[in-house]
């Protein structure tokens, strides 16, 4: 039995989170370990996402589904700002796999 946030967890959060740390970096000018500081993960992974080995290969799904951009730019923004940590970054994620679940997604 898989709990029902399993597959959100295991396909869109790495794409989730390669979508925020690249918002981070590009438009924000953070540093990769800011961003794994920010987001509750390590350099290596933040570094990962850059190089396309973790979260590319559903970053293309990821992206054509306009809620999760809009998501996971606002919570960069929240981030640069200084009002969002990591914990606020799962509350953000959690709602949008609440938001994914009753679409069927």
């Amino acid at each position: 039995m898989r709990p029902p946030c399993e597959p959100i967890v295991q396909y869109v959060l790495p794409a989730f989170r390669c979508l925020v740390a690249k918002e981070l970096v590009d438009k924000y000018n953070l540093s990769q370990v800011e961003v794994a500081d920010k987001l509750g993960t390590t350099q290596a992974a933040i570094s990962q996402y850059f190089s396309s080995k973790r979260g590319e290969k559903r970053m293309r799904v990821v992206q054509s589904v306009p809620k999760i951009r809009s998501v996971a730019k606002a919570l960069a923004k929240e981030i640069a700002a200084g009002r969002a940590s990591a914990d606020d970054a799962m509350v953000h994620f959690c709602r949008l796999c609440m938001f994914l679940r009753k679409r069927g997604l």
